[in-house]
């Protein structure tokens, strides 16, 4: 099996050449990318991707994959997602030194929350830290994920024994920006079900599937009438939420499982509530959608979340005995309105994205680095 993807535009004299590196093409991943590279015409892309797996190796692998594998005509724009080992990458290819390059960050390593299975590791931190510095450009997809990233900067430097330089923070701030996947919205359905919970998310520690379960059956002790939609992807391994809510709350149950994207966007648009339990989110891709399908978010009061969701909407991280309270509450007849997430949608953000590209290929590319002959 190959250990990259790539595929290149034909390249026309008068569109500048821009380079698209995702190390770690994850469904998200992916969306965001196609529809990028399908929406910008005004750049001939080149692009390189490499499989969502082995994360570990991925992170800090990602220049050995692509060391013979970078085209061979000098790109005008670098975009590289943060799994890419940009600093490295650079160091490898002395010519690509003084290519404006955007660093896009879907997430951060030093907001990530840890299984009880994995010990903080060091390595993807710094790789998202020397990317930082190499780059000519940070955008995140939250202010959460920006500051967070920051911060976690902060405590970093703040652990080094000694020899640590000044101004790091300050300078990877100032040339830091917000600019969101775009969501594709769902419209709603002609007649929604008032009784219908959805979970869209990954069956995975850091979206606490735990707590969605505890909450669903002590909301079912409590006499109050739903149905759930569970789906999102899971591991081939029944994860032990899911499985004690199959076996608590059978009859509850009305779809459970990845469906084709067609059923999953219906059931999204006849869904009254979609609940998050997340301990980590750094956009919310499934919440935003199910809410442009008018069905009402439930989410934790922190995170990217109150960047996006009202006061109404969000109850006390962790607080199962509050998130079936506003269920309780909702389901009898008590929803809020809809949430307006307009903004996040492809049609808004369009122009932002063309206006950050154009505007990277005339800064700096790297303040710390002479500029390389072109």
């Amino acid at each position: 099996m190959a250990m990259h993807r790539s595929s290149y535009s034909a390249v026309s004299g008068s569109s500048p050449c821009a380079w698209l590196l995702s190390a770690y093409r994850a469904d998200s991943h992916a969306a965001w990318a196609d529809w990028l590279l399908a929406s910008h015409p005004q750049f001939a892309w080149q692009r390189l991707e490499l499989p969502g797996r082995h994360f570990a190796w991925r992170i800090r692998g990602n220049p050995l994959s692509w060391l013979a594998a970078l085209p061979p005509q000098q790109p005008d724009l670098i975009l590289a997602t943060s799994m890419v080992d940009l600093a490295t990458l650079k160091g490898l290819h002395p010519r690509l030194a003084g290519v404006p390059t955007l660093y896009y960050f879907h997430e951060n390593q030093f907001a990530y929350p840890l299984s009880s299975r994995q010990r903080h590791w060091l390595e993807p931190q710094m790789v998202q830290l020397y990317g930082g510095l190499a780059a000519s450009r940070l955008v995140f997809n939250s202010a959460f994920n920006r500051d967070s990233y920051l911060h976690g900067v902060q405590q970093l430097l703040e652990q080094m024994p000694d020899a640590v330089p000044a101004g790091i923070v300050d300078q990877l701030a100032q040339k830091s920006g917000v600019c969101p996947v775009p969501v594709d919205p769902v419209p709603p359905a002609a007649e929604r079900d008032g009784q219908l919970i959805l979970w869209n998310h990954r069956w995975e520690h850091d979206k606490a599937p735990e707590l969605f379960t505890e909450a669903m059956i002590a909301l079912a002790g409590q006499g109050v009438a739903f149905r759930l939609a569970l789906l999102g992807k899971r591991p081939s391994r029944v994860p032990p939420a899911l499985a004690r809510l199959r076996e608590a709350l059978p009859e509850r149950i009305v779809a459970d499982g990845q469906l084709p994207l067609d059923a999953y966007r219906a059931l999204l648009g006849k869904a009254a509530i979609a609940v998050s339990t997340a301990r980590h989110e750094f956009q919310g891709l499934a919440m935003l959608e199910a809410a442009s399908a008018d069905a009402r978010p439930l989410v934790p009061d922190a995170l990217c979340y109150p960047e996006q969701y009202p006061t109404a909407c969000r109850y006390p991280p962790g607080d199962a005995g509050a998130l079936v309270s506003r269920l309780r509450d909702w389901l009898s007849g008590a929803l809020p309105p809809p949430v307006d997430v307009s903004p996040w949608y492809a049609q808004h953000l369009g122009p932002v994205w063309a206006e950050l590209l154009d505007n990277t290929q005339t800064v700096i590319a790297n303040p710390w680095a002479p500029s390389a002959p072109r």
